[in-house]
């Protein structure tokens, strides 16, 4: 059986946890970080010297790093399910998936759920937020010009890319914010929801990370 260790609340965790629920595996989640505590122990450090959540074993194997996680979880039981075999489907995917970690992720997760909700009011940089807010609208808009013309961010079917981006949404389209007018982006979103591994792993409550 795999074991994860990491909080359900975090994005990244549950994009691990999403991808373990689309290929049916059985797993025990560990609760750890955020309000559990014990990212500073020695035990956990001894899996993830970074300190940092989600980690996976697969029995002798310990993995850190979420995309590095569901890239190995589609090619060691997802038989092209998630992640195609063909080089050139694999590498459109895998773009979605580096463009999420490096450009998406941090304008929304960095700047704009945790500048706005997991900042107290007191404390909320609104220059910061709105510069956040302004560049998300442009990121949204890029994926629903994608989106308009196929189901998901690499062609017909799910894979890793809507796994890493699609992670984002709940949050996305639940806070109090300002959005873009996104019809394909929201057709996506709901396609998303009707995917109970989505269901049971990403539309997950986040009260407790107000700040």
């Amino acid at each position: 059986m795999l074991t994860v260790w990491g909080r359900a609340t975090s994005v990244n965790v549950q994009k691990v946890m999403w991808t373990i629920g689309e290929l049916g595996l059985a797993c025990q989640r560990i609760d750890i970080g955020g309000r559990f505590g014990g990212l500073a122990s020695t035990e956990f450090r001894a899996l993830n010297p970074n300190g940092l959540i989600p980690v996976l074993k697969d029995e002798n194997l310990v993995l850190w790093e979420s995309h590095a996680i569901v890239r190995y979880l589609c090619a060691q039981y997802g038989s092209g399910q998630l992640w195609a075999t063909d080089a050139r489907v694999r590498a459109e995917a895998d773009k979605w998936m580096e463009w999420t970690a490096t450009t998406l992720q941090p304008a929304f997760t960095g700047g704009v759920f945790w500048g706005f909700y997991r900042t107290s009011p007191q404390q909320r940089n609104w220059p910061a937020i709105t510069a956040a807010l302004t560049r998300c609208k442009e990121l949204f808009t890029l994926l629903d010009d994608v989106l308009s013309d196929r189901p998901y961010l690499a062609g017909e079917q799910l894979s890793i890319a809507d796994i890493a981006a699609g992670a984002q949404l709940y949050r996305y389209f639940t806070l109090d914010i300002e959005r873009a007018d996104l019809p394909h982006v929201e057709d996506w979103y709901q396609r998303l929801c009707g995917r109970p591994a989505f269901a049971a792993h990403v539309m997950i409550p986040y009260d407790e990370l107000r700040g």
